[in-house]
């Protein structure tokens, strides 16, 4: 069953159903949060991590203790890094992926939804963005510097190429996945094309655009540290490679750590623009 708009679906269930919901662990409304679990495994894992590094079992080049990972971004914070603060390494990276993520969400959701509703916009754009979406960035990294140089545009249009095709292909999967009786149902009230893709067409593929959105950002940090190979003096990809080639180590830890604070805070962000604009996903 659907209400009248198409665009949540509405499920009724018995109280034997409902029980069983609660019971049953990991489903529903009987789903625990995992923030404890989550916490616990992090102080493991940095126990693990401190245990390991003062033992000696790693070589003290290659794996710093935590509490020195935490000096250096004092250092890092205080003094800068190859000639640039770290506020600036940061807005440099912010900039480039803000930028890039904004043409790739505006250019990726128009054509994504175009090719769910028409077979032609399909057929001709699906070939090159299946040919594409396959490869490592850094295959096409050369073309890029050959083409647009070593500026901003060569770094924005690797992170575009790699952020647009998930939010394309997302939404295509999310028109694609529109159940036929819901658009029969709003044909048979009257609706027009303009409310069909407004009241039933885009609400039922957004859980499936934010979701694409969502990963193509963990790939466009990803690809990050490839696209500030490119002639950079600033940008946190930059100062891990610098870093990497004088075997400075714990400066590597420091732009692995800003890089992991940055992707889970733009990945939270998203996470709660779904519960505001999808607040039915996964309750069914």
């Amino acid at each position: 069953m659907t209400d009248i708009s198409g665009t949540r679906p509405v499920i009724a269930r018995s109280p034997e159903a409902k029980a069983k919901l609660v019971r049953m662990p990991g489903f529903g409304v009987g789903s625990k949060p995992t923030i404890a679990i989550s916490l616990a495994t992090g102080i493991v894992f940095l126990a693990a991590w401190w245990l390991v590094s003062k033992l000696g079992l790693v070589s003290h080049l290659f794996l710093p203790r935590p509490d020195e990972v935490l000096t250096q971004i004092g250092v890092v914070y205080r003094d800068g890094y190859a000639g640039a603060s770290l506020s600036e390494h940061i807005v440099a990276s912010l900039f480039r992926i803000v930028v890039a993520a904004a043409i790739a969400i505006v250019v990726g959701i128009p054509v994504g939804l175009l090719m769910g509703l028409s077979r032609w916009a399909k057929g001709i754009l699906d070939t090159p963005i299946e040919f594409y979406w396959p490869l490592p960035p850094l295959s096409y990294l050369p073309l890029m510097i050959i083409w647009l140089g070593i500026g901003e545009t060569s770094k924005i249009t690797l992170l575009v190429l790699a952020m647009f095709a998930p939010i394309c292909l997302s939404a295509q999967a999310g028109v694609r996945s529109l159940p036929l009786e819901r658009v029969n149902a709003a044909r048979s009230l009257g609706a027009s094309r303009l409310q069909l893709f407004l009241s039933i067409v885009l609400p039922s593929a957004l859980p499936e655009i934010l979701t694409g959105v969502r990963i193509a950002f963990g790939i466009g940090w990803g690809t990050l540290v490839a696209a500030e190979l490119i002639a950079s003096t600033r940008g946190i990809g930059f100062m891990i490679m610098s870093a990497s080639q004088f075997l400075a180590t714990d400066v590597v830890f420091v732009g692995i750590g800003i890089i992991a604070i940055c992707a889970f805070a733009f990945t939270a962000a998203i996470r709660i623009l779904e519960t505001v604009l999808v607040p039915w996903k996964g309750k069914l």
